[in-house]
């Protein structure tokens, strides 16, 4: 039995192992077809969900790898094909020459992200730079902060200096778009900051068995306020996540983490209670709900799946993505024209709507 990790997210990041016997069957065209469909089918968790037969599809490719495939180029591209039924952007098909993957679960939506524009008309060439992240203070006194990747280390002193050099924001701009993810342990580093007391954001299964519906129970995951390090009072300076379809797997669990938060309370200075505010501005999230598991074909090829489950708050999926608060699409002539991101403004206007950021009269 041959040892295979278990993966955090879109990085290769060791979390743990599962036993698999894929390797065990024979380096043929018919053995590698059988290698992949098998692990599929024990290891795979979202089957219930997607309303995937899958043994119809191997009824359906099986021929084609026992009679017509001549080449290994061939032998790739149509398991890749047969893979790509499953409509899930973490199975990969890994191979020296390519990787299989299915695509559509972005590329079929409009982008609703301009990096360019972003870069130059909102962060401009005086942004702060810490490590992963990148921030300003907007000229209306909203702070904007860019997060590209899960993968991008952030430290907690790090998040220390940006919540503190932003203090004085009416609200809290965090732009994930394009995020496709990374490490999920940076998920709770960054929304612990948002957070008063312990509380469950989700929950994880785990595969028990081979059969489709053999998982444990799902397992709290929680966010915990960290103690001496700098907190962001979204009860009075709202949070407002930015989000299009390119947001991925530990990105889209982020998404979920933060939404728990929205309308917990918070006791100001006067010990009287007010609801966080924490809003998801944009389009859908990608999805990408299950953390992955990874394998190996008798040729070598690396085969990778969504195994574990992730759910939010109400034990509801997220692998299909999550729906924002307000959905709100660029406008690609204003952003060419007039150099404005209609995603950001929305949010602006809405910190500034919503703030209970109380400024010192200026002096005369």
């Amino acid at each position: 039995m041959k040892k295979l990790l278990l993966l955090l997210s879109l990085p290769f990041m060791m979390m743990g192992c599962l036993d698999d016997d894929s390797l065990e069957m024979s380096n043929t065209k018919l053995g590698n077809f059988e290698a992949c469909w098998r692990a599929v089918d024990e290891h795979y968790c979202f089957f219930e969900e997607k309303n995937i037969d899958w043994n119809k599809v191997h009824r359906a490719y099986e021929p084609y790898f026992r009679d017509s495939v001549k080449t290994l180029l061939d032998e790739f591209y149509l398991m890749g094909n047969m893979l790509a039924n499953l409509r899930d952007g973490h199975v990969d098909l890994y191979a020296a020459f390519d990787v299989a993957r299915y695509w559509k679960w972005s590329k079929d939506y409009p982008p609703n992200f301009d990096a360019n524009l972003v870069d130059r008309f909102y962060l401009k060439d005086n942004q702060m730079i810490a490590s992963g992240i990148r921030y300003q203070m907007l000229p209306d006194s909203v702070g904007y902060v860019r997060y590209a990747s899960f993968a991008s280390a952030v430290g907690e002193s790090n998040l220390d200096y940006v919540l503190y050099l932003l203090r004085q924001a009416k609200g809290l701009i965090i732009d994930i778009r394009d995020n496709g993810g990374g490490a999920l342990t940076n998920v709770p580093l960054i929304a612990n900051r948002f957070c008063t007391e312990k509380q469950v954001y989700g929950y994880m299964k785990h595969k028990t068995g081979p059969g489709h519906n053999e998982f444990s129970e799902p397992k709290e995951l929680y966010l915990e306020p960290e103690k001496n390090r700098v907190f962001w009072d979204a009860s009075t300076q709202p949070v407002v996540v930015l989000t299009n379809r390119s947001v991925f797997s530990a990105a889209n669990t982020f998404v979920a983490a933060m939404q728990s938060l929205d309308g917990t309370m918070t006791k100001d200075s006067l010990g009287v209670p007010h609801p966080k505010i924490v809003k998801v501005v944009g389009d859908s999230t990608g999805g990408g709900g299950g953390m992955p598991f990874e394998t190996v074909l008798p040729v070598g090829w690396r085969l990778r799946m969504s195994a574990c489950p992730i759910l939010d708050r109400n034990k509801k999926q997220i692998e299909a993505g999550i729906a924002p608060d307000f959905r709100v699409e660029m406008d690609s002539l204003n952003a060419f024209n007039n150099h404005v991101d209609d995603i950001i403004e929305y949010a602006r206007t809405y910190i500034n709507n919503n703030t209970r950021k109380e400024y010192p009269p200026k002096k005369e």
